[in-house]
């Protein structure tokens, strides 16, 4: 079993299911996708640098995952890079490859996950498609905020100050909850 992840350089950005469909179509061979970009030889030459292709390496280091923890030749090409590693080192090649993807400014596909990345560290979910509890959760503070309206309202005097600014911070929590919602 191998850990797979992909790179390429950004032209645009693309929803999660759309990286899929690349995804897959580089793996078979089609790069129609994607261009060429300096960034892509600079990401391979220092990944192979820390960590050389599998059919370079000797013979007596062959089991060492942490020289190479590749489970077969890398698929590079001027337009992307496809890894594929051992799975005992699944976290290390994900976080490393994450790390070098933001660097040389790439977006970063892990199969496993159905997810593109970009180098800002946003995603391709679509506008807040990802996130339904964002929404559920701004809508519950905006009933609450209501709430407090209406039991401030109803309150004596001296605690209605006590319920308004409870209102007040739900309103800010359901705006906030909206607003990152929407981001992409």
């Amino acid at each position: 079993m191998s850990f797979d992840l992909g790179v390429w350089y950004p032209q645009k950005r693309i929803p999660n299911s759309e990286a899929m469909k690349l995804y897959v179509r580089l793996c078979d061979g089609d790069t129609s996708g994607v261009v060429p970009h300096p960034a892509i030889h600079a990401f391979y030459a220092e990944l192979t640098t820390k960590h050389p292709e599998i059919d370079t390496i000797p013979e007596e280091r062959v089991d060492d995952h942490d020289y190479c923890p590749w489970s077969s030749r890398l698929d590079y090409s001027p337009s992307h890079v496809i890894m594929s590693c051992v799975w005992s080192k699944a976290t290390y090649v994900h976080q490393l490859v994450r790390e070098l993807a933001r660097k040389h400014r790439l977006a970063l596909y892990d199969p496993q996950s159905e997810e593109v990345i970009y180098p800002d560290g946003s995603t391709g979910a679509k506008a807040g498609a990802s996130r339904p509890h964002l929404w559920i959760l701004g809508v519950f503070a905006l009933l609450l905020a209501a709430t407090f309206v209406y039991t401030a309202q109803m309150s004596s005097s001296g605690t209605r100050e006590f319920f308004y600014v409870f209102a007040g911070l739900c309103v800010l929590m359901g705006v906030a909850c909206f607003r990152q919602a929407r981001r992409e």
